[in-house]
């Protein structure tokens, strides 16, 4: 006999079997001998109280021995498969690609950038050397921009697809299995690379093409279907449909549409800052104690609120994270948050961001669909004037933004380049600085020490989504004029996060079967 019970479990005991198996043949009233197996299906904090619990959902099996659970793919050889060319190699791309071997058809891939090893010295000039190579770093190569952002595998796009399966595809490749279970999973920037060069080995074992350091730079199109892309100015790849996974970095791609006249639209999307913590602080104040129990994860937050007709909200919270330069090309500066898989560094970061449209990027409206794109660059460029010409990020304490006047020192940061004291105040149009002083009063009083003096805002927080969509049909996922042509992902405006990417880009490979079979 089965059953599923909830059960609450103190952090001391957490990863106690025998108190587990305790407390369950105490809530179904079972005699402990009778009790085979205990597995835990979902596991969560909860905070609300003065002393957190984990709170799980389990199956008990009483006098039942149960199956072991194993889940296979049944992956296909596809050297002879119809093909279809992937432009990038982040989700959206890599998944397309793992149910293309499920469905019989060859994925050709096209990253610009390089495999995640090669990767890592690109990585290294921008942190310590200010250098940024267009086409490696934190936003491009091979796992986009997730490979070393923190592995975040939470979403809302439950309704989307099966979320499950990406993530029983994930723990395939090497993720740990407790991304199974819990609430919030995450799998690190220390993880991920490997769990990237796994998926890579399984596309090249079943005949899947990967080409690194292949930049598309123009489209291949006749009566309005395209019938492939070129390469670097140069190579030609011919296939039968071509999806475009190419992130909400990919300012040449959209440029690229643009030109051939293929339709993109300007979309709303979000700006603002990194805001800064000791995660000491963030655990006082989520756990109400001042030392958090070391089976507690580092504690993370997600707060929202709105201010005037803007929402302003915290993105891409990193606990036990570090600040890195997410600039994807020179003369401009963009911040994203990482974390590794066990949260240990004495900070917590997140994006601190307000909801913006064309009411915010009206001077640019001469620049048409990419008028949100030059506002979104504006900003850009403007932190990396302010922070020196260097990476070095444009920072001041909380309580000093909000007095409007500069810091006269900075308390110690995560980002490695370094920041310098300056008034955000004097980067950000008014309608933007007005939502993020205000939301900020609202968010300390939803989180009382919030604001303090350890405190610190770092600009700028620009790529939380795409300025552009790519538009699509909403039932076959083809573009609205180019037959054979497939956006997707994040840098078409159809997902937010590794796992919706992921999603996205199985039903684009679904709609795209159905097309050619």
């Amino acid at each position: 006999m089965q059953k599923e019970i909830d059960l609450i479990i103190p952090p001391e005991n957490i990863f106690n079997y025998e108190f587990i198996r305790n407390a369950a043949a105490k809530e179904t009233r079972t005699n402990i001998e009778e009790i085979t197996r205990v597995s835990i299906i979902k596991r969560s904090v909860d905070a609300r109280r003065k002393n957190p619990v984990y709170r799980i959902k389990a199956v008990v099996f009483i006098n039942e021995n149960p199956a072991e659970e194993t889940v296979n793919f049944d992956f296909k050889n596809v050297e002879k498969g119809k093909r279809v060319i992937i432009v990038g190699f982040g989700p959206a791309g890599m998944f397309a690609a793992l149910r293309f071997f499920e469905l019989g058809i060859k994925p050709i891939i096209l990253e610009r950038g390089k495999d995640v090893r090669s990767r890592r010295r690109d990585l290294r000039a921008i942190q310590q050397f200010g250098i940024v190579n267009p086409d490696s770093n934190y936003c491009f190569g091979e796992g986009g921009a997730g490979t070393y952002s923190d592995g975040k595998l939470y979403t809302r796009s439950t309704k989307r697809g099966d979320v499950k399966r990406i993530l029983n595809l994930l723990v395939y490749h090497g993720a740990q299995s407790e991304i199974l279970i819990d609430s919030h999973p995450h799998i690190g920037s220390n993880i991920l690379p490997k769990v990237v060069s796994n998926i890579r080995e399984t596309i090249l074992k079943h005949g899947g093409e990967i080409h690194f350091n292949s930049r598309v730079t123009d489209f291949i199109i006749e009566n309005s279907r395209i019938g492939g892309v070129i390469v670097n100015d140069e190579k030609e790849y011919i296939a039968e449909a071509v999806i475009l996974a190419v992130g909400h970095s990919a300012r040449d791609i959209y440029y690229l549409l643009d030109k051939k006249g293929i339709l993109i639209e300007s979309k709303p999307f979000a700006l603002g800052v990194r805001i800064e913590h000791p995660q000491n602080l963030i655990d006082s104040i989520q756990y109400h104690s001042k030392k958090r129990h070391p089976n507690l994860p580092a504690a993370s937050y997600s707060i929202a609120c709105q201010v005037d007709d803007k929402g302003v909200y915290s993105f891409c919270m990193c606990p036990g994270g570090i600040i890195v330069p997410a600039s994807t090309a020179p003369g401009e500066l963009v911040l994203n948050g990482m974390s590794l898989s066990r949260r240990d560094s004495p900070f917590a970061n997140s994006g601190l961001v307000v909801a913006v449209d064309e009411k915010d990027w009206e001077e640019y409206k001469k620049a048409g669909v990419f008028a949100g794109l030059e506002f979104q660059k504006s900003i850009e460029i403007a932190a990396f004037e302010s922070g020196g010409k260097n990476q070095k990020a444009p920072a001041q304490r909380v309580i000093d933004f909000l007095k409007g006047r500069s810091s006269d020192s900075l308390p110690p940061t995560s980002y490695i380049p370094g920041a310098v004291s300056y008034d955000l105040n004097e980067l950000f149009p008014e309608r933007i600085k007005k939502s993020l002083r205000e939301a900020l009063l609202i968010f300390n009083k939803k989180m009382p020490g919030f604001i303090s003096a350890e405190a610190q805002i770092l600009a700028a927080e620009t790529r939380t989504s795409s300025p552009v969509r790519i538009p699509r049909d909403r039932t076959t996922f083809r573009h609205l004029q180019i037959e054979g042509l497939y956006p997707a992902g994040e840098g078409a405006g159809y997902a937010g996060g590794i796992v919706s990417a992921a999603i996205d880009g199985e039903k684009i490979a679904e709609a795209i079967a159905g097309y050619l079979m």
